[in-house]
């Protein structure tokens, strides 16, 4: 079996559904706001109370759930491919939180806001940890990618928006590692990058 283009195949089509889903989930949802809504909005909307919009809801979580499941795999044929015990953990754990995105909306309070900082977190460190198993220039993108994300984490953490709203910055933790991993997933389908 070819681990590489396994791994590769299982990232990229669970990142391009999920952007599908993501961006299906948001046209459905009624006064949907890329702004002022939070992405998991799309599973679960809660401020005073607690309001889930389907078949929004259901796209949305169906499709972070999927991304989640294909993750796991893709780690371990990242495992067998190049022994990277770092890379082959931290996606992983960006994997299980995703799933936990899907299983944990809004709804469920705090148990949601630790999964996503999870996902959040560790999306952007594989990306960067990940590096080392690229050649340039993709290797010097990953770690772009990946500090773009956790530095926009950051600023989202210190309720700092820079005028992109919390939705806006959270698409700015979201987007840079999304892109990352369909980058990565091709770069792994393609027959000449292997060694």
């Amino acid at each position: 079996m070819d681990f590489r283009r396994a791994a590769g195949a299982l990232l990229f089509v669970g990142a391009v559904q999920f952007v599908i889903g993501m961006h299906l989930a948001e046209y459905l949802y009624p006064g949907y706001s890329v702004s002022g809504n939070f992405i998991s909005d799309l599973g679960a909307t809660c401020r005073a109370t607690c309001t889930i919009y389907q078949p929004s809801a259901s796209i949305f979580n169906f499709s972070v759930i999927l991304f989640g499941l294909l993750i796991i795999p893709c780690s371990y044929f990242i495992w067998r491919e190049f022994r990277s015990p770092l890379i082959t953990a931290l996606l992983c754990i960006s994997g299980l939180g995703a799933i936990g995105v899907g299983l944990f909306p809004e709804n469920t309070g705090f148990l949601h806001v630790i999964v996503s900082f999870i996902t959040f977190l560790f999306d952007g460190f594989v990306a960067i940890a990940a590096s080392k198993v690229v050649k340039s220039p993709f290797s010097y993108f990953s770690i772009l990618m990946g500090i773009a994300s956790i530095t926009a984490l950051v600023l989202y953490g210190a309720n700092i928006y820079l005028g992109l709203g919390p939705g806006g910055m959270e698409r700015m933790i979201a987007y840079p590692v999304i892109l990352w991993a369909i980058s990565f997933g091709g770069y792994l389908m393609s027959p000449q990058n292997t060694d």
